[in-house]
């Protein structure tokens, strides 16, 4: 259980893990990983690249380029997913499990965030990817956003949940559901009320931010995030399944980086940049409501419980003090600015992993 010292104000976990990153790749590599695996034991490497990553080989060579850019002692394990297009095949799923790298699938309605024009363009074309999935056991992680024009961008997520996740859902009792990043109070309650083998991500910008901090005093593009923000009573939502102990909801940043160029323009991209103090930014939330004794479980064991992995058998040791954040950081050839550029996060990682074993 996690060991809190009133005293030192200190906060000792099991090494967590992340089930929701996006690295991205190519020249900014080096630096992703490496943020990535200085706060987390394994992480779930979104294959939303340019181009996307749909094959199990483009997964294996995908995950070699994260690997080359650690050292060669690396405890840092990259869990890969393949992105699901109209055309996934059975025979590719089949693969993707006999491979032993690829942990999930990615949906993404076509359209909906940062790459996913190749997503998915109506669920009757997945069918049979999906029948798959469920007879080799291989996860489906959902961004769960419908794309219509139609319907607003604060209603997204709700609409998804009720026209297409219940009938996915429905269909697949043996397939294992991961609803990612929810940000609503309809999103909470559908993970909820829903089967065993349906979980739920949560990040630590929707756990510590409502639609405010991106639209009151002037426009805030590195608050911009897809699912976008929402308002104060799905906030409180989403901290009181973090904080409550169920085994449903587990730790996903959807950290996304993006050059500092791309936010601050016409069309800026979407995403928030978490991966230089992730498990801070969590601490941060659980305290804020007096539940720091079930952010471990949240962390570091409801995810593996869920992926049917071991948990880490590492700790690290969190201490209530200030870290200061960089303004920004290099980024290629420009800079990328992370969540509190320029700010502090009242929580400071102060001790690294144990022994460093997986439990493998």
């Amino acid at each position: 259980t996690a060991g809190m010292a009133a005293a030192s104000e200190e906060l000792t976990l099991t090494e967590p893990d992340d089930w929701h990153h996006h690295l991205r790749d190519g020249p900014v590599l080096p630096f992703t990983s490496a943020m990535a695996a200085q706060q987390f034991k394994r992480a779930i490497i979104m294959p939303n690249l340019k181009p996307p990553v749909v094959t199990t080989e483009q997964a294996m060579a995908y995950r070699e380029r994260i690997l080359s850019t650690l050292p060669p002692d690396t405890a840092f394990q990259p869990l890969m997913t393949l992105y699901m297009t109209d055309q996934t095949s059975p025979e590719e799923i089949r693969r993707a499990k006999e491979s032993g790298i690829v942990f999930a699938l990615k949906l993404y309605p076509a359209g909906a965030t940062t790459n996913s024009d190749n997503g998915v363009t109506d669920l009757n074309y997945i069918h049979p990817a999906l029948e798959a999935m469920e007879e080799v056991d291989l996860p489906l992680l959902v961004h769960g956003e419908v794309t219509d024009p139609k319907v607003d961008i604060f209603d997204r997520e709700a609409v998804f949940v009720e026209k297409c996740l219940k009938l996915l859902v429905a269909r697949y009792p043996k397939l294992r559901f991961v609803m990612e990043h929810i940000t609503t109070k309809q999103g909470v309650d559908f993970v909820k009320s829903a089967p065993p083998n349906v979980a739920g991500t949560i990040t630590a910008h929707h756990l510590l931010f409502n639609r405010n901090a991106l639209l009151v005093g002037g426009i805030k593009p590195h608050m911009y995030c897809l699912p976008i923000l929402k308002a104060e009573e799905h906030r409180l939502a989403l901290l009181e399944a973090a904080t409550s102990g169920s085994p449903k909801f587990f730790l996903g940043t959807d950290s996304a980086p993006h050059p500092s160029a791309g936010k601050h323009c016409e069309s800026g991209c979407a995403g928030v940049f978490t991966a230089h103090a992730a498990i801070q930014l969590y601490a941060e939330a659980f305290a804020s409501v007096g539940f720091l004794e079930n952010l471990e479980a949240f962390c570091s064991f409801n995810g593996p419980d869920f992926y049917g992995l071991p948990r880490n058998t590492g700790k690290i040791t969190l201490r209530q003090q200030d870290m200061s954040v960089p303004r920004h950081y290099p980024f290629g050839d420009d800079v990328l600015v992370p969540l509190r550029a320029g700010s502090t996060v009242p929580w400071s990682v102060v001790a690294p992993s144990g022994d460093g074993g997986s439990g493998k």
